[in-house]
């Protein structure tokens, strides 16, 4: 069994630990994701069709093809500098991270948060209320 060179856990665990986290935001939210190279994604057809998520790749040395995960990248980054073992910390506490990230406005979303939008997709979709972090 192959492990993801970084994590070391095999790639079984991060298709399941992808397709668990995925499937729990709602479905519109979900369509398609954008991937680089990484090895952790070498799974992506079962990942497809456990989830009904589109995986597409960007071309090699080309960070600007997913330029809204490159910023989002240098916001994890004011928490966890690059190479931080996320092993040390639990898994609320990663969450709290994710949640003040994700409640900071954002000009390209009206300055609304991430958070508010997505309450509002919930809010106006009355079948994924459900699915909240």
């Amino acid at each position: 069994m192959q492990a993801s060179r970084r994590s070391g856990w095999p790639l079984t665990n991060v298709l399941q630990g992808f397709t668990d986290k995925l499937l729990g935001i709602a479905q519109p939210m979900r369509l398609s994701m954008t991937y680089d190279q990484g090895r952790e994604m070498s799974m992506h057809k079962k990942f497809s069709e456990q989830t009904g998520i589109a995986v597409y790749f960007c071309d090699p040395h080309s960070p600007w093809q997913r330029g809204s995960n490159e910023n989002m990248n240098g916001l994890v980054r004011q928490y966890l500098p690059k190479g931080t073992d996320l092993s040390i910390y639990s898994q609320e506490q990663l969450d709290a991270i994710a949640d003040e990230i994700n409640d900071r406005p954002k000009k390209g979303l009206g300055v609304r948060s991430p958070l508010a939008v997505y309450r509002e997709l919930l809010n106006n979709n009355p079948q994924h209320s459900t699915l909240v972090h």
